[in-house]
Protein backbone atom coordinates (compact mmCIF):
# COMPACT_ATOMS: atom_id res chain seq x y z
CA UNK A 1 0.00 0.00 0.00
CA UNK A 2 1.22 3.80 0.01
CA UNK A 3 3.33 5.13 3.05
CA UNK A 4 3.57 8.73 3.99
CA UNK A 5 7.13 8.66 4.88
CA UNK A 6 10.02 6.11 3.78
CA UNK A 7 13.93 5.68 4.67
CA UNK A 8 15.74 3.93 2.62
CA UNK A 9 19.07 2.03 4.21
CA UNK A 10 21.74 0.18 1.71
CA UNK A 11 24.46 -1.83 3.15
CA UNK A 12 27.54 -0.47 2.07
CA UNK A 13 28.98 -3.28 -0.37
CA UNK A 14 27.49 -5.62 1.71
CA UNK A 15 28.90 -9.12 0.57
CA UNK A 16 32.40 -7.44 0.36
CA UNK A 17 31.91 -6.09 3.81
CA UNK A 18 31.12 -9.40 5.28
CA UNK A 19 34.44 -11.03 3.62
CA UNK A 20 36.56 -8.21 5.44
CA UNK A 21 34.28 -8.73 8.05
CA UNK A 22 33.75 -13.13 8.87
CA UNK A 23 37.60 -13.61 6.92
CA UNK A 24 35.42 -15.72 4.55
CA UNK A 25 38.46 -16.99 1.88
CA UNK A 26 39.91 -20.20 0.74
CA UNK A 27 42.60 -19.76 2.76
CA UNK A 28 41.08 -18.98 5.61
CA UNK A 29 38.55 -22.12 5.42
CA UNK A 30 41.76 -24.73 5.21
CA UNK A 31 43.79 -23.17 7.81
CA UNK A 32 40.76 -23.66 9.96
CA UNK A 33 40.34 -27.26 9.51
CA UNK A 34 43.63 -27.28 11.82
CA UNK A 35 42.22 -24.62 14.72
CA UNK A 36 41.02 -24.81 17.84
CA UNK A 37 37.12 -23.32 18.13
CA UNK A 38 38.89 -19.91 19.63
CA UNK A 39 41.06 -19.48 16.87
CA UNK A 40 37.93 -19.43 14.18
CA UNK A 41 35.68 -17.81 12.99
CA UNK A 42 32.20 -19.61 12.17
CA UNK A 43 30.28 -19.66 9.44
CA UNK A 44 27.33 -21.37 7.36
CA UNK A 45 27.00 -25.00 5.83
CA UNK A 46 30.44 -26.83 7.96
CA UNK A 47 32.19 -23.67 6.90
CA UNK A 48 34.40 -22.35 9.78
CA UNK A 49 37.55 -19.73 9.08
CA UNK A 50 40.72 -19.01 10.39
CA UNK A 51 41.11 -15.44 12.26
CA UNK A 52 44.47 -14.38 10.81
CA UNK A 53 45.46 -16.07 7.50
CA UNK A 54 43.72 -14.98 4.09
CA UNK A 55 44.12 -13.48 0.73
CA UNK A 56 41.05 -11.75 -0.06
CA UNK A 57 40.58 -9.59 2.89
CA UNK A 58 43.41 -7.63 2.82
CA UNK A 59 42.73 -7.09 -1.29
CA UNK A 60 39.56 -5.81 -0.37
CA UNK A 61 40.72 -3.63 2.28
CA UNK A 62 42.53 -1.89 -0.80
CA UNK A 63 40.18 -1.96 -3.24
CA UNK A 64 38.21 -0.48 -0.59
CA UNK A 65 39.88 2.54 0.13
CA UNK A 66 40.50 3.25 -3.65
CA UNK A 67 36.62 3.05 -4.21
CA UNK A 68 36.50 5.90 -1.18
CA UNK A 69 39.24 7.88 -3.17
CA UNK A 70 37.65 7.23 -6.25
CA UNK A 71 34.05 8.73 -4.85
CA UNK A 72 36.40 11.54 -2.97
CA UNK A 73 37.36 12.75 -6.57
CA UNK A 74 33.51 12.12 -8.31
CA UNK A 75 35.04 9.77 -10.32
CA UNK A 76 31.68 7.61 -11.35
CA UNK A 77 33.35 5.26 -13.64
CA UNK A 78 36.63 4.28 -11.34
CA UNK A 79 34.14 4.10 -8.71
CA UNK A 80 31.51 1.80 -10.56
CA UNK A 81 34.37 -0.31 -11.90
CA UNK A 82 36.07 -0.87 -8.28
CA UNK A 83 32.42 -1.95 -6.75
CA UNK A 84 32.00 -4.89 -9.77
CA UNK A 85 35.35 -5.88 -9.00
CA UNK A 86 35.28 -6.32 -5.83
CA UNK A 87 31.54 -7.42 -5.97
CA UNK A 88 33.19 -10.51 -8.24
CA UNK A 89 34.80 -11.92 -5.24
CA UNK A 90 31.76 -13.48 -4.06
CA UNK A 91 30.78 -14.02 -7.79
CA UNK A 92 33.65 -16.32 -8.33
CA UNK A 93 33.34 -18.15 -5.49
CA UNK A 94 29.90 -19.34 -6.25
CA UNK A 95 30.83 -20.55 -9.36
CA UNK A 96 31.31 -24.11 -9.92
CA UNK A 97 34.15 -23.20 -12.65
CA UNK A 98 36.47 -21.45 -10.36
CA UNK A 99 38.88 -23.72 -9.12
CA UNK A 100 38.82 -21.97 -5.55
CA UNK A 101 34.77 -23.13 -5.35
CA UNK A 102 33.25 -24.56 -2.67
CA UNK A 103 29.85 -24.12 -1.05
CA UNK A 104 31.01 -23.62 2.34
CA UNK A 105 32.29 -20.24 1.03
CA UNK A 106 29.58 -18.80 -0.98
CA UNK A 107 26.56 -19.77 1.19
CA UNK A 108 28.97 -17.87 4.11
CA UNK A 109 28.45 -15.13 2.35
CA UNK A 110 24.88 -15.17 1.48
CA UNK A 111 23.40 -16.35 4.27
CA UNK A 112 25.45 -14.07 6.59
CA UNK A 113 23.75 -11.28 4.21
CA UNK A 114 20.76 -12.49 5.15
CA UNK A 115 21.45 -12.97 8.98
CA UNK A 116 22.60 -9.90 8.95
CA UNK A 117 19.40 -7.69 7.28
CA UNK A 118 16.97 -9.88 9.81
CA UNK A 119 18.94 -8.43 13.21
CA UNK A 120 18.87 -5.45 10.61
CA UNK A 121 15.02 -5.14 10.71
CA UNK A 122 14.43 -6.44 14.53
CA UNK A 123 17.10 -3.56 15.43
CA UNK A 124 14.24 -0.87 13.92
CA UNK A 125 11.65 -2.94 14.76
CA UNK A 126 13.15 -2.48 18.54
CA UNK A 127 13.24 1.11 17.72
CA UNK A 128 9.67 1.65 17.15
CA UNK A 129 10.32 1.77 13.36
CA UNK A 130 8.19 -0.64 11.10
CA UNK A 131 10.58 -2.38 8.21
CA UNK A 132 8.10 -2.92 5.03
CA UNK A 133 10.66 -4.46 2.98
CA UNK A 134 14.26 -5.43 2.10
CA UNK A 135 16.16 -6.02 -0.44
CA UNK A 136 19.86 -8.04 -1.30
CA UNK A 137 21.51 -5.31 0.81
CA UNK A 138 18.55 -2.27 1.45
CA UNK A 139 16.03 -2.14 4.21
CA UNK A 140 13.26 0.10 3.80
CA UNK A 141 11.70 1.42 6.93
CA UNK A 142 8.53 3.84 7.43
CA UNK A 143 8.21 6.29 10.12
CA UNK A 144 4.51 6.34 10.65
CA UNK A 145 3.43 5.80 13.99
CA UNK A 146 7.38 6.14 15.49
CA UNK A 147 9.04 8.97 17.31
CA UNK A 148 11.56 9.91 14.11
CA UNK A 149 10.90 12.19 11.45
CA UNK A 150 12.81 12.08 8.07
CA UNK A 151 15.31 14.55 9.24
CA UNK A 152 16.46 12.05 11.56
CA UNK A 153 18.10 9.66 8.78
CA UNK A 154 21.58 10.50 9.79
CA UNK A 155 20.89 9.57 13.41
CA UNK A 156 19.35 5.95 13.04
CA UNK A 157 22.54 5.53 10.25
CA UNK A 158 25.05 6.06 13.51
CA UNK A 159 22.92 4.23 15.97
CA UNK A 160 22.88 1.05 14.07
CA UNK A 161 26.59 0.97 12.89
CA UNK A 162 27.21 1.60 16.54
CA UNK A 163 24.85 -1.11 17.48
CA UNK A 164 26.38 -3.76 14.63
CA UNK A 165 30.24 -2.41 16.13
CA UNK A 166 29.16 -3.95 19.23
CA UNK A 167 27.47 -6.60 18.58
CA UNK A 168 30.29 -8.22 16.01
CA UNK A 169 32.80 -7.95 19.08
CA UNK A 170 30.38 -9.27 21.48
CA UNK A 171 29.40 -12.69 19.23
CA UNK A 172 32.26 -12.69 17.25
CA UNK A 173 35.32 -11.03 19.05
CA UNK A 174 36.06 -9.26 15.46
CA UNK A 175 36.15 -5.86 14.25
CA UNK A 176 32.95 -4.63 12.02
CA UNK A 177 33.28 -3.64 8.82
CA UNK A 178 29.30 -3.50 8.52
CA UNK A 179 28.61 0.07 7.20
CA UNK A 180 25.30 1.23 6.63
CA UNK A 181 24.09 4.11 4.96
CA UNK A 182 20.89 6.38 4.54
CA UNK A 183 20.56 6.55 0.69
CA UNK A 184 16.71 7.56 0.02
CA UNK A 185 13.49 9.41 1.42
CA UNK A 186 10.53 8.54 -0.02
CA UNK A 187 7.33 10.47 0.57
CA UNK A 188 4.67 8.98 -0.31
CA UNK A 189 6.26 5.58 -1.43
CA UNK A 190 3.79 2.82 -2.97
CA UNK A 191 3.80 -0.94 -2.87
CA UNK A 192 1.70 -3.32 -4.98
CA UNK A 193 0.72 -6.29 -3.55
CA UNK A 194 0.70 -9.50 -4.81
CA UNK A 195 -2.31 -10.68 -6.66
CA UNK A 196 -4.81 -12.11 -4.36
CA UNK A 197 -2.39 -11.83 -1.35
CA UNK A 198 -1.68 -9.21 1.11
CA UNK A 199 2.30 -9.18 0.56
CA UNK A 200 3.99 -6.96 -1.89
CA UNK A 201 5.69 -7.97 -4.76
CA UNK A 202 9.28 -7.98 -4.80
CA UNK A 203 11.28 -5.35 -6.67
CA UNK A 204 8.19 -3.09 -7.57
CA UNK A 205 7.45 -0.42 -6.42
CA UNK A 206 7.16 3.92 -6.74
CA UNK A 207 8.07 6.73 -4.85
CA UNK A 208 8.57 10.59 -4.35
CA UNK A 209 12.04 10.89 -4.39
CA UNK A 210 13.37 14.02 -2.00
CA UNK A 211 16.38 15.21 -2.76
CA UNK A 212 18.82 17.20 -0.95
CA UNK A 213 18.06 21.00 -3.21
CA UNK A 214 14.29 20.28 -2.15
CA UNK A 215 13.37 19.20 -5.35
CA UNK A 216 10.83 15.84 -6.03
CA UNK A 217 11.25 13.28 -8.68
CA UNK A 218 8.94 10.03 -8.72
CA UNK A 219 10.77 7.00 -9.36
CA UNK A 220 9.21 4.02 -10.55
CA UNK A 221 11.15 0.53 -9.94
CA UNK A 222 9.99 -2.40 -11.66
CA UNK A 223 5.98 -1.54 -12.80
CA UNK A 224 4.79 -0.47 -16.00
CA UNK A 225 6.15 2.81 -17.07
CA UNK A 226 9.99 1.81 -16.82
CA UNK A 227 9.20 -1.48 -19.10
CA UNK A 228 9.99 -1.87 -22.49
CA UNK A 229 7.08 -4.41 -23.23
CA UNK A 230 4.26 -1.86 -22.25
CA UNK A 231 2.78 0.43 -24.47
CA UNK A 232 3.50 4.64 -24.17
CA UNK A 233 -0.56 4.63 -23.04
CA UNK A 234 -0.04 2.44 -20.40
CA UNK A 235 3.13 4.51 -19.67
CA UNK A 236 2.25 7.95 -19.70
CA UNK A 237 -1.32 6.79 -17.66
CA UNK A 238 1.30 5.68 -14.78
CA UNK A 239 2.87 8.26 -14.63
CA UNK A 240 0.09 10.61 -14.54
CA UNK A 241 -1.90 8.78 -12.17
CA UNK A 242 1.06 8.48 -9.85
CA UNK A 243 1.33 12.49 -9.82
CA UNK A 244 -1.97 13.12 -9.24
CA UNK A 245 -2.25 10.64 -6.01
CA UNK A 246 0.82 11.35 -4.51
CA UNK A 247 -0.51 14.93 -4.61
CA UNK A 248 -3.37 13.49 -2.94
CA UNK A 249 -5.48 14.94 -6.26
CA UNK A 250 -8.36 13.26 -7.32
CA UNK A 251 -8.05 10.89 -10.10
CA UNK A 252 -11.50 10.57 -11.56
CA UNK A 253 -11.57 13.18 -14.36
CA UNK A 254 -7.76 12.37 -15.44
CA UNK A 255 -9.06 8.39 -15.79
CA UNK A 256 -12.36 9.35 -17.38
CA UNK A 257 -10.76 11.63 -20.10
CA UNK A 258 -8.27 8.81 -20.74
CA UNK A 259 -10.81 5.86 -21.52
CA UNK A 260 -13.06 8.79 -23.80
CA UNK A 261 -10.18 9.18 -25.50
CA UNK A 262 -8.66 6.35 -26.12
CA UNK A 263 -12.53 4.91 -27.40
CA UNK A 264 -12.05 8.32 -29.94
CA UNK A 265 -8.89 7.17 -31.54
CA UNK A 266 -6.68 10.09 -30.10
CA UNK A 267 -4.50 7.78 -28.18
CA UNK A 268 -3.88 5.18 -31.25
CA UNK A 269 -0.31 6.69 -31.58
CA UNK A 270 0.52 5.18 -27.88
CA UNK A 271 -1.39 2.18 -28.16
CA UNK A 272 1.70 0.17 -30.08
CA UNK A 273 3.75 -2.67 -28.39
CA UNK A 274 7.35 -3.17 -29.41
CA UNK A 275 9.21 -6.58 -28.45
CA UNK A 276 12.24 -8.46 -29.56
CA UNK A 277 11.50 -12.35 -31.50
CA UNK A 278 13.94 -14.75 -29.38
CA UNK A 279 13.75 -17.74 -31.27
CA UNK A 280 12.31 -18.69 -35.06
CA UNK A 281 9.33 -18.06 -35.79
CA UNK A 282 8.94 -21.90 -36.51
CA UNK A 283 9.60 -22.91 -33.17
CA UNK A 284 6.06 -21.12 -31.84
CA UNK A 285 4.48 -24.68 -32.06
CA UNK A 286 2.41 -24.66 -28.56
CA UNK A 287 1.68 -21.15 -27.81
CA UNK A 288 1.81 -18.33 -30.28
CA UNK A 289 2.63 -14.84 -28.61
CA UNK A 290 0.85 -11.78 -29.93
CA UNK A 291 4.47 -10.19 -31.61
CA UNK A 292 5.09 -14.18 -33.40
CA UNK A 293 1.08 -13.99 -35.07
CA UNK A 294 1.83 -10.22 -35.86
CA UNK A 295 5.81 -11.35 -37.36
CA UNK A 296 4.09 -14.22 -39.36
CA UNK A 297 1.14 -12.30 -40.99
CA UNK A 298 3.75 -9.86 -41.47
CA UNK A 299 6.13 -11.65 -43.30
CA UNK A 300 3.30 -13.20 -45.40
CA UNK A 301 1.68 -9.84 -46.14
CA UNK A 302 5.27 -8.14 -47.82
CA UNK A 303 6.50 -11.66 -49.09
CA UNK A 304 9.77 -11.84 -47.93
CA UNK A 305 11.26 -12.49 -44.37
CA UNK A 306 11.11 -9.11 -43.05
CA UNK A 307 10.79 -10.45 -39.20
CA UNK A 308 12.96 -13.42 -38.14
CA UNK A 309 14.63 -14.35 -34.99
CA UNK A 310 16.72 -10.86 -33.36
CA UNK A 311 14.08 -8.63 -35.01
CA UNK A 312 12.19 -5.61 -33.56
CA UNK A 313 8.78 -6.04 -34.17
CA UNK A 314 5.71 -3.20 -33.40
CA UNK A 315 2.54 -3.89 -33.22
CA UNK A 316 -0.86 -3.22 -31.99
CA UNK A 317 -3.74 -5.12 -31.36
CA UNK A 318 -6.77 -5.11 -33.55
CA UNK A 319 -10.47 -6.41 -33.48
CA UNK A 320 -8.65 -8.92 -35.58
CA UNK A 321 -5.67 -10.03 -32.96
CA UNK A 322 -2.27 -8.64 -33.53
CA UNK A 323 -1.26 -6.45 -36.52
CA UNK A 324 2.42 -5.27 -37.19
CA UNK A 325 3.08 -1.50 -37.84
CA UNK A 326 5.49 -0.37 -39.81
CA UNK A 327 3.79 2.28 -41.74
CA UNK A 328 1.46 5.33 -40.00
CA UNK A 329 -0.63 5.75 -42.94
CA UNK A 330 -1.55 1.86 -43.66
CA UNK A 331 -4.71 2.26 -44.88
CA UNK A 332 -5.28 -1.74 -44.16
CA UNK A 333 -5.16 -1.79 -40.83
CA UNK A 334 -8.08 -2.75 -38.80
CA UNK A 335 -9.61 -0.69 -36.39
CA UNK A 336 -7.90 -1.42 -32.19
CA UNK A 337 -9.42 -3.41 -29.96
CA UNK A 338 -10.41 -0.71 -27.61
CA UNK A 339 -11.55 -3.51 -24.90
CA UNK A 340 -8.03 -4.80 -24.63
CA UNK A 341 -5.87 -1.81 -23.83
CA UNK A 342 -8.66 -0.65 -21.29
CA UNK A 343 -8.56 -4.14 -19.72
CA UNK A 344 -4.93 -5.00 -19.82
CA UNK A 345 -3.12 -1.96 -20.06
CA UNK A 346 -5.11 0.49 -18.32
CA UNK A 347 -7.03 -1.61 -15.55
CA UNK A 348 -4.39 -3.08 -13.68
CA UNK A 349 -2.18 0.16 -13.01
CA UNK A 350 -5.32 1.84 -11.95
CA UNK A 351 -6.59 -1.25 -9.77
CA UNK A 352 -3.14 -1.83 -8.34
CA UNK A 353 -3.27 1.72 -6.62
CA UNK A 354 -6.62 2.88 -6.88
CA UNK A 355 -7.91 0.13 -4.89
CA UNK A 356 -6.95 1.69 -1.66
CA UNK A 357 -7.22 5.21 -2.25
CA UNK A 358 -9.69 5.99 -4.75
CA UNK A 359 -12.04 3.20 -4.88
CA UNK A 360 -14.54 5.11 -6.35
CA UNK A 361 -12.90 5.36 -9.85
CA UNK A 362 -12.67 1.97 -10.38
CA UNK A 363 -16.07 2.57 -11.30
CA UNK A 364 -15.11 3.74 -14.38
CA UNK A 365 -13.39 0.52 -15.73
CA UNK A 366 -16.57 -1.45 -15.00
CA UNK A 367 -18.99 0.91 -16.39
CA UNK A 368 -17.23 0.65 -19.52
CA UNK A 369 -15.76 -2.94 -19.87
CA UNK A 370 -19.84 -3.60 -19.44
CA UNK A 371 -20.63 -1.24 -22.10
CA UNK A 372 -18.54 -3.06 -24.27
Amino acid sequence: GIHKNVLVFDFKSLYPSIIRTFNIDPVALIESKSLTEPQIIPGFRGGSFSRDKSILSSMLDTLWKARDKAKQSNDKVLSNAIKIIMNSFYGVLGSAGCRFYDTKLASSITMRGHWVLNESKDWFHKNGLKVIYGDTDSVFVSLEDSEYSFDEAKVLEAKLNKWWQQKIDTEFGITSKLEMEFETHYSPFFMPTIRGAEAGSKKRYAGKLHLNDGSTKIIFKGLESVRSDWTELAKNFQKTLFELIFSEQPCYKFVEDTIAKLNSGALNGHCIYQKRIRQDLSSYVKTTPPQIRAARQANERYGREIYKKGSVIKYVISVNGPYEVNDANDSNQPALDYEHYISKQLFPIAESILHTTQRKVLSLFEKQLSLI
